[in-house]
Order: structure tokens, then sequence, then C-alpha cells
């Protein structure tokens, strides 16, 4: 308890709030506080300047500079707790390092503030900062965590606290701003503007919060949803690979199966040709025998011997193998088997593409590819500039409006070129198409064709739309429609129109043909798989000039 009264005393008076040390040659000012002798006077003579001097303490003002006397009691009580051999400073004490605020009270070296005053626009040790705490006159003084950013709070211009903010301009100022280049601005003090930011903080916060807990949820339900996914697929993987592993068991048994026929059909087929071959060799080695004895005979000088031998020479041949008898099927004798596997092949591959959508999860589809737009404005976000190849135009179709506009003419003088149409007068797009695409046709006359085909289609022969696996084909006539795939023609009913949207999402595999009036009428959609992409393209029907086909702009 002694050594506790000894350090509170020595608290009390142990130290200059300058210097932090012991008082020496202490005096007090008016207002009360005490100083060394030197560190006051050493204080004041930095603010001569100012014509005006306070205290550091409680910064009470003082006109004109006072004259200091040595408090002589004070210096005793200073004297004895000298005699007592305590340090002049604690060993505790936090000294202010990088980084840190320092007080702006503390000479020499300075220790580490605790506190900053915003009326004070100063930072505070802990023995700097008691006045704040002890003295009535720094009651209303706003106290904050250590700042670095005080002089921010002082106005350039008239060196004083900003306390008022303008909202006008945006920007805090001082009471003689609002007096003088912000006069008639609205203006309102710091601190209602910081309630008022700080209720529409508050309400951000709230919707923040709100949005976050929202999204929590929405994230535990897809964490669910993946759950869901992952056991669904997991077991549907491991159901598919029993399921195409009996697929490839069968296939590799009726495999086994077609290579034991053939081979025993190729064993029957070579012992027939062997057999024959053997026949039309005896009979060769036989006329050759006979060759050589009527050779001999034809070389004898005796002519009654000649006359005696001839008759026996020319007796009759056994009847010669015919070459018409022999069947020669060079590479033909196993295609029917061919052309039945490529059927069931064939077969096979249109059971996988068509009712794959059925294998297929209905979830995992609508993750793969969007919905097909129900309306127009829908369809138009797709929308595709289509311009036409003169390379691959007929010698009856001209071009024109920027190449998006073909007409049916007489034979034009177009270069040579492989790629174009020499059957048929139709032409394609410049733009390979994959991905979502949207585009609409506007025709005149006896009728058009509005396909679709893969560029290496055939540019001569068999090359008409619709009439091969490498296109298909809307065609479009004044009082009706069909279409055409691969020689099939299928038909088609709808409101009439001369303009024809054709939506594609390759990816999907969907192509579809809209009538287009005043409202989008489906005609026809194919379900299928592009191995390559699209081009666009048209055919412009009959023998008549005048027929055109339009692909519209849409953006």
């Amino acid at each position: 308890m002694a050594q506790k009264g000894v350090q509170l005393k020595r608290e009390t008076l142990r130290s200059c709030p300058i210097c932090l040390d012991l008082l020496k040659d202490p005096v007090t000012t008016s207002c009360g506080h005490s100083y060394c002798m030197k560190c006051i006077e050493g204080f004041w003579d930095g603010e001569d300047e100012k014509e005006i001097h306070s205290c550091p303490q409680c910064r009470q003002s003082f006109t004109p500079r006072p004259v200091l006397l040595k408090n002589t009691m004070l210096a005793a009580l200073v004297e004895e707790l000298e005699k007592t051999g305590l340090q002049a400073a604690p060993a505790d004490l936090c000294y202010a390092g990088a980084g840190d605020v320092a007080c702006d009270v503390c000479t020499g070296r300075r220790l580490r503030a605790c506190k900053s005053c915003l009326q004070c626009v100063a930072s505070y040790c802990d023995q700097h900062l008691q006045p704040h705490y002890e003295s009535p006159a720094f009651e209303k003084h706003k106290l904050v965590e250590p700042s670095k950013k005080l002089q921010e709070n002082i106005c350039s211009r008239h060196d004083e606290v900003m306390k008022m903010f303008c909202r006008t301009d945006q920007q805090s100022i001082c009471y003689l701003c609002s007096v003088d280049e912000h006069k008639g601005h609205d203006t309102v003090s710091a601190a209602a503007e910081r309630t008022e930011r700080q209720r529409e903080l508050e309400g951000s916060r709230l919707n923040i919060q709100q949005r976050i807990q929202d999204g929590e949820k929405e994230v535990k339900l897809l964490q669910q949803e993946v759950e869901v996914v992952n056991g669904s697929a997991e077991k549907a993987v491991e159901d598919s690979e029993k399921m195409f592993t009996e697929l490839i068991r069968l296939m590799e048994k009726r495999s086994s199966d077609v290579k034991q026929q053939l081979r025993s059909q190729q064993e029957r087929e070579v012992s027939g040709v062997r057999e024959l071959q053997e026949k039309l060799e005896q009979e060769i080695s036989e006329l050759k025998r006979r060759d050589a004895e009527l050779k001999l005979l034809s070389h004898t000088e005796d002519h009654n011997q000649f006359l005696l031998s001839y008759p026996s020479s020319l007796s009759a041949l056994s009847e010669a193998t015919h070459s018409s008898s022999i069947n020669i099927r060079p590479l033909r004798y196993f295609e029917d088997v061919t052309e039945a596997l490529s059927a069931v092949r064939d077969k096979l591959q249109d059971v996988l593409r068509e009712e794959w959508t059925n294998v297929s999860p209905t979830k995992v589809e609508v993750l793969l590819s969007a919905a097909e737009p129900t309306t127009r404005a829908g369809f138009l976000t797709y929308s595709q500039e289509i311009t036409l190849d003169p390379n691959t135009a007929h010698i009856r179709v001209v071009l024109s409006e920027g190449s998006r506009k073909a007409t049916r003419m007489g034979q034009q003088c177009y270069s040579s070129h492989p790629d174009r149409f020499t059957g048929c007068s139709q032409v394609l797009s410049r733009e390979s198409l994959t991905g979502r695409c949207y585009w609409e046709v506007e025709w005149r006359g006896k009728g058009v064709s509005v396909a679709v085909a893969y560029k290496n289609i055939s540019r001569a022969g068999e090359s008409l739309f619709g009439y091969n696996d490498k296109s298909w084909s809307l065609d479009c006539n004044q009082n009706s429609y069909s279409f055409s795939y691969n020689r099939i023609k299928t038909p088609v009913s709808g409101p009439p129109s001369f303009r024809v949207g054709v939506y594609l999402d390759h990816r999907a595999g969907v192509l579809s043909f809209y009538s287009v009036s005043e409202t989008m009428t489906l005609l026809h959609r194919v379900q299928t798989t592009f191995t390559q992409p699209i081009h666009a393209g048209v055919y412009l029907h009959g023998y008549e000039y005048g027929t055109t086909a339009e692909f519209c702009k849409l953006k």
C-alpha cells in the first residue's frame, strides 16, 4: 500500500506535461497547470508570432504573455520525490513508433497517442489526455481513436475546424466558408449531414444484409441441388454403363456371328471356285496334249500314214467349260451383307439421334440448351445478318442489295469457280452459322425454297436443297408449303406468308421455320444432329424470270 501511495503521489506531481520528466523549476499558470520553466517558455516562444499564448493542456489563452514565477511549494515536493530515488519516467511508457500516431504535446521522444480530439485537432498520450477528463472546459470536446488525418478537418483557407457541410458542392466547410464563397448554398452542420448519411448507410446495410441472407438461402438451395444432381448423375452413369455394356456385348456377339457366317460363306465360295479352277486346268492340259499330237501329225511327210492317223486324231473332245457359265463378281460376293449391316447401322444411328432427347435427363437438357423463344422480339435477340456468296450463285441467279437479295434472271457472266452451283438456280451464304441464330427471308414470284446446308454439298448433280443428306429445305409456294430432306418431301400446313423466319440452335440440333406476319406461326421443326457449320441458302423455283428472295435486315 505504501508503494502504491508513493506511486500515486508521483503520478500526481512527478512530471511536466510537456517533457514528461520530473518538474525542473516548476511554474504554474493562472489556469492551474504546472510546467518546467524551460518547457513552457520554449512552448510560448513558438507562439510569439500569433501574439496569443495558451496553456498546452486546457488551451486557455493569455494576453499578454504571462510572467511566470517559480512555484516554491511544488518545487519542494518535487525535490522530496527526487530523494526517494524514483525514476523520472515509468518503465512501461510506450513511445510512438513507425505507423503510430504520436502525441502532439510531447517533446523530445514522443509517446504514442491514445486519443485524438476533433475540437483541438490534436492527439494526446495518456498523460496529456487527463485534462480532457478532468477539466469542464473539455466536456464537449469529441475524442476519437488516434488519427493521422486530423489536419484534413482544418479548412485550408481559413485555418478553422470544418464543422459544416455544403450540400450544394458536396464538401465539408468551416463556418467562415458558409458566409463567404458558400453563401446562399444549402449548408448544414457536419453532425446533421452525418446523421442523414448514417441513416442512408443503415438503410443500405439493411438492404445488403437482406440480400446476403437471401443469397445464402439460394446458395444453400443450389448446394442441395448440386447434391441431388450429383447423386442422380452418378446413378445414371452407373446404369448407363451397365446398359451400354449389355449393348456392346450384344453387338460383339452379333459381330462374331456375322464374321462366322461370312467365313463359312467364304469357304464355300472359295471351294466352288477352286473346283472349277481345277476342272479348267485339267481341260487345258488335255487340250495342250491333243494340240501337240495334231502338230506332230501335221508334220508327217508320208501321205498314207497321215491319212490313216487323221481320223483317230480327231476323236471327240470332252465338252468345254465355257466362260459364260462362270459368274465372275469381283468384290461383290458379300455386298448384300455390307448393305444390310449399313442399313442396320443407319437405323441405329437414327434411333440414337431421334430418341436421345428421351434418354437424356430433362434437367441436363435445360442446362445444355436454352428454350426456344416464343415471341418475335425473343427471336430477334439472336438475329444474324446474312449475305450471299457470289462464288456459289448459279449463272441464272443475280445478287443485289449488298448481296442480300437473289433474283432469277437470264444467264449471267460469272467467272468459273469450284463453289458455283451448276445444276440448280440456288446460292449459299458467306457466313457459316453455329450457336443460336435467327434470320428472315422475304420472297416474291412463283416460289422459293428457304434452306440450310453444309458447305460441302455437291455443286452439280443432286445438289438441289432438300434432295440429299447435306441440306434441309422449306419449299414455299403461294398457297402451300412442304419440307424436304434427303429426297423425302413432307407436306406442311400454315398461313400463307411471303416472309419466312428461320431459327437455328446448332448445338441442340434444332432447326425451325416460321410464317412471319403480324404474328409468328411455327411451320416445321427439325430435331437432328449437325456435324458441320451450317450455311443459309435459297433456291428460286421455275423458269420464270423475276422470282426474288431477300435476306431481311433485322437490326
